[in-house]
């Protein structure tokens, strides 16, 4: 199973990204997908999730109303929108996938098997 995350950069205050991860090698139907961030000197926090069936979305507070997790399951491919960044969203942004994770795990990163490798994104003017 690999992950492979793409779209960080720098963009300033105010703008937005969109994140993908394309998931690869799962042969399950279904799998829950987390997005995860890690600042310098700080650990890995949950941002969004998605649940193994797709009908249910979780969020930081620190990402609602600004951030959108969605997934094409044609396409193996988890996205997160990413609008009116701040400079505090300043990190290193992982995907992740679990075909078994429980909806109360997903916010946990220890709950994930398969990591991408991450992507940055640097908000400042």
């Amino acid at each position: 199973v690999q992950l492979q995350a793409s779209g960080g950069g720098l963009v300033q205050p105010g703008g937005s990204l969109r994140l993908s991860c394309v998931v690869s090698g799962y042969t399950f139907s279904s799998y829950a997908v987390g997005w995860f961030r890690q600042a310098p000197g700080k650990e890995r926090e949950f941002v969004a999730g998605h649940s193994r069936t797709g009908s249910s979305t979780y969020y930081a507070d620190s990402a609602k109303g600004r951030f959108t997790i969605s997934r094409d399951k044609a396409k193996k491919t988890a996205y997160l929108q990413m609008n009116g960044l701040k400079p505090d969203d300043t990190a290193i942004y992982y995907c992740a996938a679990d075909a078994t994770l429980i909806t109360s795990s997903i916010r946990s990163a220890s709950a994930y098997d398969y990591w991408g490798q991450g992507t940055l994104v640097t908000v400042s003017s």
